[in-house]
């Protein structure tokens, strides 16, 4: 009979059988909850970690300020090997607290910039110089990618640990069919194999 001939019996560990064994409900049932765990739990992870990436990008962005401070020397021109993709450089800048204090830190400004020059930087609370606080649509991505992420790693450690299950399951199936391979050969005192 050629195999395209065969008929294919689906979801045949649902169906009443005499071939059926209690381990082949057992294996339907954990890849039924394995494949419901998956798909909820990556939901509700995702959507937690985009809400996790989003309440921390808003506490960083009501930490911070943007001040404005004077670039204490020359900016120097990069290398080539050494420039970067926003082709910015790192410069000394001073700038006053709204305490009346001065502080002084290293910031990214434009390259060639001069002495004395103003230039624009971020400050978190402390005074210290922090990066910008993100864009709405720089949030939107970050919170887009952190949820599909962690999404996708919670389902793929359901669907390994069910994998795994499986194949636990498949081992002790073919045990017991060896055992009853066994049990069937020796009455008549002769092995078949």
């Amino acid at each position: 009979m050629a195999a395209s001939e065969c008929t294919r019996v689906r979801l045949w560990r649902w169906r009443r059988s005499p071939l059926r064994r209690r381990s082949d409900v057992i294996e339907a049932w954990v890849v039924l909850c394995g494949w419901v765990l998956a798909l909820v739990g990556a939901l509700f992870v995702g959507l937690a970690a985009a809400d996790a990436v989003v309440q921390s990008a808003q506490a960083h962005r009501d930490e911070s300020r943007r001040v404005t401070a004077v670039l204490v020397k020359d900016a120097e021109d990069p290398a080539p090997s050494r420039v970067t993709t926003d082709h910015l450089v790192w410069a000394t800048v001073r700038w006053s607290e709204p305490d009346g204090s001065t502080r002084t830190d290293e910031a990214r400004v434009p390259p060639k910039a001069q002495a004395g020059s103003k230039v624009e930087v971020w400050t978190d609370r402390n005074g210290a110089i922090a990066n910008e606080p993100l864009s709405e649509s720089e949030l939107v991505l970050h919170s887009i990618a952190g949820g599909v992420l962690a999404g996708a790693g919670t389902a793929g450690l359901v669907l390994g640990s069910t994998w795994v299950v499986r194949l636990l399951l498949e081992r002790r199936r073919l045990a017991e069919w060896a055992a009853e391979w066994e049990r069937m050969d020796t009455p008549w005192g002769w092995k078949t194999g």
